[in-house]
């Protein structure tokens, strides 16, 4: 998949990248970075000499039909592992168990602490029950990552990428959280240790920092939408002129005189 896709993508879009020396060459990471879209688990993998896991929604992977088991196969192919979020919960551990997989292997597990995409381009509160457990149950290094302008690149509900945007991509240093291990069922700790990260990705990505999740703020900015059209039909319904507004222009019987007569 990295010369089948990696090498147009380079091509075509020509992503630059900072901080490629601190990927180790060898050995477990987790890249923790922020998300802005579709594509950015494709422009990640694709610039790195190593295979990097990223976890992906079940429905990848179980939808029915050509075009369905198409999706599959290229998600398998780029190294997605599937997890089923219809139970927070049972997500969060499917989610939690894959990652120790794949640093027990001695490979990159890719993970995005917002949990969803960004609604809005800013960078939201991360979630600390999937990161910071990885990270604390591993023992292994946290590497903050920036995707800068994939958003722009293929903005949600466009299918046809914009060939203009020269996306980027900043590695910082790695973080060490080893003086918490085993601490990972303190949610404190799990807090402090998530805030940490994405601090270092907003330092990274220059975005705007918003102290809520990202799916708060999808659900807030549904609602406004829903609001706004709800008043535009009431505005609308009230402009249109109703039955009673109506008068004939005609004239009445009353109204109708015979001409006088000779």
């Amino acid at each position: 998949m990295k010369i089948v896709l990696g090498k147009p993508i380079k091509a075509v879009f020509r992503p630059w990248v900072e901080g490629l020396e601190n990927i180790p060459a060898e050995g477990p990471a987790i890249l923790a970075s922020n998300h802005l879209s579709f594509s950015d688990s494709f422009f990640l993998p694709s610039m790195l000499d190593r295979q990097v896991t990223f976890i992906a929604k079940a429905e990848y992977f179980t939808t029915p039909g050509v075009k369905g088991k198409l999706t599959a196969a290229f998600f398998k192919g780029v190294g997605q592992l599937p997890v089923d979020r219809s139970g927070a919960r049972g997500a969060g551990e499917a989610a939690i168990n894959s990652g120790l997989a794949v640093l027990a292997r001695g490979e990159l597990f890719g993970i995005y602490p917002e949990g969803t995409r960004s609604p809005d381009g800013r960078l939201y509160r991360g979630k600390p029950g999937g990161l910071a457990r990885v990270a604390l149950a591993s023992g292994a290094p946290v590497i903050p990552v920036a995707m800068i302008d994939t958003e722009k690149v293929q903005p949600v509900g466009q299918v046809v990428p914009k060939l203009s945007i020269r996306p980027g991509i900043r590695i910082g240093r790695p973080l060490d959280f080893s003086r918490y291990q085993g601490m990972e069922q303190d949610r404190f700790i799990l807090r402090s240790v998530t805030d940490e990260v994405m601090y270092e990705i907003m330092k990274l990505s220059g975005q705007e920092y918003v102290d809520i999740y990202a799916t708060a703020a999808k659900r807030q900015i549904a609602e406004a939408a829903k609001a706004e059209a709800a008043k535009a039909a009431a505005a609308k319904s009230d402009a249109a002129p109703t039955d009673t507004e109506h008068t004939d222009t005609a004239p009445t019987d009353r109204e109708h005189t015979d001409p006088p007569t000779a």
